[in-house]
């Protein structure tokens, strides 16, 4: 079963069988296809998949069977028409943006966005004419004051990272479609199994498959998702050409991660609201950020567009950096590391790790201070995650 017949299917039952198409072998298990390139019955045959007159696979920087059908399966979970899978979450992002974007157009970003994507816009898009502004993630007003006659697309991820904020999904692609503009959304907190941002009218979707999607920290990828013209035509026709592209291998392992995926983001989520409440308890702790936390401003927007609230949790201490090192630095089960997502908690400082290389007066603007402290909660007992970090609240 392919195509329109999984819209009928339930997330978690797409998760495990769309997009894939059996050999004459009569596999199970999806095969992987460790091959740079495919061989043709004709030269004919050869012309016509070279002009696209035909389809069918010609060479795996842009065409593999196994990188096929995790697309095709990962395009089934979020509703979309086509995916494109990528060799990072980062390169999902410059291959939207250099498919759909041209000298000259404008973007209005979140400002509360991973710090590596911010240096990508400021740094890096700039040189090809293409600006960049950013607005408090939340306030609609100030992404309506943002848009000029060439900006073409709006940015964001939700829930932000790290302080887990939370946009109004429907009213940003309100306005964003009312100025002829693209709501693009990094949906990598969230995944599928817990919001589908295309069914609150945005028109692409960024994936970091590295994170949840693999879900136990093995491989490097990403995805983009939407439409057959802009996905399947643009942002391809970027990544046949450049060349951004996902291992069949990683395909594979994704494939294996999607399966899971499901029954892993309700566990991150029951452990990270748990773990959420007991820190808010916590006399060293001035703040906990966590969508479904009731103090979360927005608690209620979260409940109504997501199926979950996430895996993530992050805190500010009232001693600031030195108190923020010392907790990390007295755990002894969470893993210090930048990556999320991961089966294994993890457990990093923002402000010198994941958006180090802002400057201050950025870092002031996204919210992130020198005690915050991101954790992405895995899949291990809360009661010894509270154990662990326990060791290092009593320190400060």
């Amino acid at each position: 079963m392919q195509g329109e017949d999984w819209k009928s299917f339930d997330v978690a039952t797409r998760a495990v069988r769309a997009g894939q198409v059996r050999t004459g072998e009569g596999e199970h298990a999806e095969p992987i296809f460790p091959t740079s390139s495919f061989a043709f019955d004709s030269a004919a045959e050869a012309a016509a998949r070279f002009s696209g007159e035909q389809p069918g696979n010609i060479y795996s920087r842009f065409t593999n069977p196994t990188v096929r059908t995790f697309e095709q399966r990962l395009a089934a979970m979020e509703g979309g028409d086509s995916c494109v899978a990528t060799s990072s979450g980062m390169a999902a992002i410059l291959s939207t943006c250099m498919g759909l974007l041209r000298a000259g157009d404008h973007v209005v970003s979140s400002r509360a966005i991973f710090g590596t994507t911010a240096v990508l816009f400021n740094n890096h898009l700039s040189k090809f004419g293409i600006a960049t502004d950013y607005v408090p993630l939340t306030d609609l007003a100030a992404w309506e004051r943002a848009i000029r006659p060439e900006t073409r697309m709006l940015f964001l991820e939700t829930p932000s990272n790290p302080l887990t904020e939370v946009a109004d999904m429907a009213a940003l692609a309100e306005l964003a479609h009312a100025h002829d503009c693209l709501l693009v959304v990094d949906n990598c907190f969230c995944t599928p199994v817990l919001q589908r941002p295309l069914e609150w009218g945005a028109d692409i979707i960024i994936h970091s498959a590295t994170k949840y999607i693999d879900g136990q920290g093995r491989c490097i990828g990403g995805a983009v998702v939407g439409d057959a013209e802009r996905v399947g035509t643009d942002v391809y026709g970027f990544l046949r050409t450049a060349g951004p592209t996902m291992s069949p291998f990683n395909a594979w392992v994704f494939l294996k991660g999607l399966e899971t995926l499901p029954i892993r983001m309700k566990a991150h989520s029951d452990n990270a609201l748990e773990l959420a409440r007991w820190l808010a308890e916590q006399p060293a702790v001035a703040h906990v950020y966590h969508p479904g936390l009731e103090s979360h401003a927005q608690h209620a927007l979260a409940a109504r567009q997501q199926e979950g609230f996430g895996g993530i949790v992050s805190f500010d201490l009232k001693g600031g950096q030195e108190a923020a090192w010392q907790v990390i630095d007295a755990t002894r089960l969470v893993s210090i590391t930048a990556n999320l997502g991961d089966t294994k908690t993890t457990i990093t400082h923002p402000a010198t790790t994941t958006h180090g290389r802002l400057s201050p007066e950025e870092r002031a603007d996204a919210g992130i201070g020198d005690g915050l402290v991101r954790l992405s909660v895995g899949l291990e007992s809360v009661a010894d995650l509270k154990a662990d970090l326990q060791r290092g609240l009593d320190q400060v």
